[in-house]
Parts: C-alpha cells; structure tokens; sequence
C-alpha cells in the first residue's frame, strides 16, 4: 500500500523537493500528449492475449485474443485528467508530471499517448515514429 502511496501528487513533491537533482547531472525527460480526437476513441486498438489458467488443461496456459482499445483508453484518460485537473497527459502521466524539474524537456509535436512507449505502431508508414525502433 505503501508504493501506491508513493505515487501521489503530494509525495512526489515531497520527493523532489528532499532529492534535487544534482546540477552536474545531466537529466532528459521526453512527454508526450496523447490526441483525444473523436476518430482516436473510437478506432484505435491493440490485440493483446489474455491468458486463462483456470480454462487451461493439465497444467497448460490456454491464451484468448482479446481487442484491448489501447489508444481509445489512453484517449478517454487524458480526458478525464484534462477535465479533472485541468491537466494535459499521455493518458496516465500529466504533461508537467513528466518534466522532471531541473531537466532538459524533448516535447514531440505528434500527439503519442503512454501506450505508444510500450507498444509498437501498426503503421507502416516509414515517416512516422515507432517505438520499436
């Protein structure tokens, strides 16, 4: 209970404020923004497999495909950071969350949501960036 504790607004500033970070450091952070466009809640996906031990027979995994609305998710959660704290996100970390205070801040001008750093893009378009590369 304590980590999720650890998470909180008031915490991490507590943190920061007992940890500086040293001015001899050299610090990135990289945020993005996820787009909440009405076309992004409503296409975006991902298939993920959901594994079912219980259905799975003498001992083996049994695994379903199963459509995860990654990007929808994302989307409808900058959203509600949007309305609840007047906050931009990612869809799970708020814009000025990410910037680590005291460091340098790459703030891509495409619109990525937190789901783009961990999976990679069903675009095979060579222009655009993909995080699996």
């Amino acid at each position: 209970m304590r980590a999720l504790e650890d998470l909180t607004y008031e915490r991490r500033r507590e943190f920061l404020e007992k940890h500086r970070l040293p001015e001899e450091l050299p610090v990135v952070s990289f945020r993005t923004e996820a787009s909440v466009s009405p076309a992004v809640l409503a296409t975006l996906s991902h298939v993920a497999h959901a594994e079912l031990p219980m259905v799975a027979s003498a001992g083996e995994s049994t695994k379903l495909p199963v459509v995860m609305p990654l990007g929808a998710a994302m989307a409808a959660c900058a959203q509600l950071l949007q309305v609840r704290y007047g906050e931009k996100s990612d869809g799970l970390v708020t814009c000025r969350d990410a910037e680590v205070p005291g460091s340098i801040v790459v703030r891509p001008k495409r619109k990525l949501d937190h789901a783009w750093m961990v999976y990679s893009s069903l675009n095979d378009d060579l222009t655009e960036g993909d995080a699996a590369q």
